[in-house]
């Protein structure tokens, strides 16, 4: 069984910054990409930035240069530093992370998400 937990959220004002964390836990061979979603009150879920396992990071338009991914693999943990928070940064940040488990299982998880509220 593996968990993902996701922190660090909670509300700011536009302009401030936020740290999310994302930590995954149980039986785990080797993560092989770590990806943050988000979605917003009625929108669809969106991908914010992703993260392979040499450090290789992608980014949505709307927060590339804003947003950091990192990850720490000696402690199965990734993270999100978040700047120059706007407004429509407010969602549910959900972490994923695909697992392998052995050489012939790969399976995707979710964390259960952290709200980010941004205020003008």
């Amino acid at each position: 069984q593996v968990q993902l937990v996701e922190s660090g959220g909670g509300l700011v004002q536009a302009g401030g910054s936020l740290r999310l964390s994302c930590a995954a836990s149980g039986s785990i061979n080797s993560i092989d990409v770590m990806v943050w979603y988000r979605q917003a009150p009625g929108k669809q879920r969106e991908l914010v930035a992703s993260i392979t396992n040499d450090g290789s990071a992608n980014y949505a338009d709307s927060v590339k240069g804003r947003f950091t991914i990192s990850r720490d693999n000696a402690k199965n943990t990734m993270y999100l530093q978040m700047n120059s928070l706007k407004p429509e940064d407010t969602a549910v940040y959900y972490c994923r992370c695909n697992i392998r488990q052995s050489s012939t299982l790969l399976y995707a998880y979710w964390g259960q998400g952290t709200q980010v509220t941004v205020s003008s």
